[in-house]
Parts: structure tokens; sequence; C-alpha cells
């Protein structure tokens, strides 16, 4: 198979994938501007007969639900900001002195680290509810925040950029009078800013979209995040009202789509020198 063919297949591959993640998407949101009568209906309705703002007028002033859309949304985004800049801080400073400082044990420390990744995350949740409970945390934003502030995957994909940092900046950095704070938040960081971006989208990602530990992790309404929320509102007041339901559900998708716009160079720059696929 000669290149043009290849490249020709990789592109109907690419259109096909594209074409089913977006198609949802789009689904979604023009059920959002249909009424519940349109919504509910059936038939491919691809684009509504009439548009109307009634169900984003409705899910963001609150009008029937005991908790104001909007708190949720900051619950998420307090949560997800917070968590995803204490996983870039905590691991960034264990990569670097995993991967650059003299350490006793820090081969072994490393693999530790590394096997941890094989646990998986809902094996925790026990241990972790008992611990919060036991400190009376829970309910609270930090029984939403702790658990997010470091995990194994950031460690392992800083401590690879570091491990192959040059040496002769740090020796310069050194020869100048630096110390090792100075070397790590003046020479090293701002190389690794590509990478630190990419670790932190990744983990508001993660701690956005989480569900299952919001829902553990809190009891009173207040304290939800919008994915908490919308599951309620699905069983609940939406429970037959599709343009509603879709609405929160665009709303709630719209801080994803801003942090990649944001973040898609550094991100996209950060994957290529990670070599991550």
């Amino acid at each position: 198979m000669n290149n043009k063919k290849r490249r020709f297949l990789l592109i109907v591959l690419a259109s096909v994938i594209a074409i089913l993640f977006i198609v949802p998407l789009f689904w979604m949101i023009s059920t959002s501007f249909k009424n519940d009568f349109e919504a509910i209906a059936g038939g491919l309705n691809w684009w509504p007969k009439e548009f109307t703002f009634e169900n984003y007028a409705y899910t963001l002033l609150g009008e029937g639900v005991s908790v104001p859309v909007l708190k949720w949304m900051f619950n998420s985004l307090f949560v997800g900001i917070t968590g995803s800049l204490l996983i870039v801080f905590i691991d960034a400073l264990a990569a670097y002195g995993l991967a650059r400082l003299d350490i006793p044990f820090k081969k072994f420390i490393f693999t530790l680290f590394i096997s941890t990744l094989m646990i998986p995350w809902v094996i925790t949740f026990l241990p972790l509810y008992m611990e919060f409970s036991n400190l009376g945390l829970l309910n609270t934003y930090a029984a939403l925040i702790l658990p997010y502030s470091a995990n194994a995957f950031g460690v392992f994909l800083l401590y690879q950029f570091f491990k192959g940092f040059p040496k002769e900046l740090e020796e310069a950095a050194y020869l100048d009078g630096a110390n090792k704070w100075q070397i790590f938040t003046k020479v090293v960081v701002p190389s690794a800013k590509p990478i630190m971006w990419t670790l932190g989208i990744f983990s508001f990602m993660t701690i956005y979209n989480d569900f299952l530990w919001p829902l553990v992790a809190t009891s009173s309404p207040e304290m939800r995040t919008i994915t908490t929320g919308i599951a309620i509102m699905q069983q609940g007041s939406f429970v037959s009202s599709y343009g509603k339901l879709m609405a929160l559900t665009t709303i709630a998708t719209v801080p994803i789509l801003i942090i990649f716009l944001i973040g898609q160079k550094q991100l996209i720059k950060g994957i290529t020198q990670t070599g991550i696929k």
C-alpha cells in the first residue's frame, strides 16, 4: 500500500471517528433548543422546528430546582481548578525530587509510585470515605478536593521530562549562585510549562467529570457538583423534560471546551514532548 492510499484511509478513519463524537454533541445542543413536546417526540428531528431558550432560562434561573445550577457549576469549577493546581504543584515537586535530587532509595520510591497505577480507583472509596468521616470532613470542599491533590500518573509524566532535562543548565545556574529551589522555579519550571499544562488539563477534566466520589462524599444539595446534579435532575425534575436535561448537559460541557481551547497549543506541545499517543 503506497503512501497516498494509506493517507486516504487514515483521513477516512479520522472522519468516521470525528462523526461519532460530533453527532451526539450536535444532537444534545439541538435538543436543548426544543420544547418538551418536540424533544420527547419520536423520529430524527435534527433541527428544532421552533427555537426556544426556555430550557436555558429555566435551568439557569433555577425555577423549580432546590439548588440553582450555577451553584453546582461553581462547585465543579472550584474543585476542578483547585484540585488541578494542587496536582501540578505537588506532582512537580515529587517528580523533580525523584529525577534530579539525591534521595535515598529513590528508585524504589518511584517504583512504588508507579505500582499504585495498577490499583483501581474504586477500591480506595471505602478507606477514603471512612477517613474523611472520622475527620468530620464529609460534605465539605476538603472532601471533594483533597483526594485529587496528587496522583502517580502526574509524577510519572513529569518524571520523564525532568529526567531528560539538560544538566548543563542546572550547573550553569549553580555557578551563578542559584540554590535548588531557584533552579527548580526559574530554570526547570519555565521549560516544563507545556507538560505541566497537559497534566493540568487532564487533571481538570478528570476531576470535573467525576461522578462517583462527589456523590459519595456529599449529602446536601448545596455541595453537589454539576455531574451529580445532572444525575439527580435526570431522575427527578427533568425525568420527562429532555429539552431541559440537554440544556443542563450543554451548560456543563462549556467549561471543558473553554479550558481545552485556552490550553490547546500547550496541550499539543506537551503531548508531543512526552511522546504520549
